[in-house]
């Protein structure tokens, strides 16, 4: 049984990848196992959706929720033909007005669950596969009063890239997806915060099927990175050629 596994697919990225893998006839599957908390958003992608939707409500950030998806996979002896980690959120402020709680939640589903999913996976991935993760251009710079989720997202990156090298023998190639702004869910998460208004500046905008699309593209050509748009493209050489202090000054300016 070839199946696909989406991380995060109650919303936003996450659900967009189920919706675009539904619809892609260049990857055969039997079936798409959706993860998220929300039960609800999970049962609606069935009635939207031509392939069988395997739900699973489970907290990626707690053992239990981790077990419950081990333990379907150790049950069900898919092949796992795509991966997608897509869960993920990030907080805007400085070091005084996040919680200890929104940091370690931010590190623990952002960085550690991501890892923990994706070996856990790996075993039932034939050669050939792919793992997509949803990275950040927030990854490319240090940015202060948005320091902890793009630390996580620098991990991020320089986790799948590597990994990405690891897997050539398997032919198995990891995709580190590095949008911008994207138009979903996340800025009502991030804006909920001691400091919301942290960041106003959400310009370009891009949407979440152009930012899918462009992934699955660049997956399928086993690209280690995926970046959308000019204005992204231009931040990330920025990064690479500018000296940091200049960047953050910059970013300090236009966020």
């Amino acid at each position: 049984m070839a199946i696909a596994i989406v991380t995060g697919a109650s919303s936003g990225m996450g659900m967009e990848f189920v919706r675009q893998l539904d619809a892609d006839k260049k990857t055969p599957l039997d079936a798409i196992w959706v993860i998220a908390r929300r039960t609800d958003r999970l049962e609606q992608l069935k009635s939207e959706c031509s392939h069988e939707i395997v739900a699973i409500t489970a907290d990626l950030t707690t053992a239990e929720g981790r077990e419950a998806v081990v333990n379907r996979l150790s049950e069900e002896q898919p092949q796992v033909s795509v991966l997608v980690n897509a869960a993920g959120f990030g907080k805007y402020g400085t070091y005084l007005d996040l919680t200890d709680r929104e940091i370690d939640d931010m590190i623990d589903l952002n960085v550690k669950s991501m890892v923990h999913m994706t070996y856990d996976v790996l075993p039932y991935m034939p050669d050939g596969s792919r793992i997509l993760t949803i990275g950040s251009a927030s990854a490319f710079q240090p940015l202060p009063e948005f320091n902890m989720y793009a630390s996580t997202k620098a991990f991020v990156v320089h986790f799948c890239r590597a990994l990405n090298v690891e897997l050539k023998s398997r032919r198995i190639s990891v995709t580190c997806v590095c949008p911008g702004f994207v138009r979903t869910e996340f800025f009502a998460v991030a804006q909920d915060t001691k400091n919301p208004d942290t960041c106003k500046n959400f310009k370009p905008m891009y949407e979440p099927k152009a930012v899918v699309k462009k992934a699955l593209r660049d997956s399928r050509r086993r690209k280690d990175l995926s970046v959308l748009g000019l204005n992204t493209k231009f931040k990330r050489w920025a990064a690479k050629l500018l000296p940091a202090k200049m960047v953050m000054q910059t970013w300090l300016k236009i966020k």
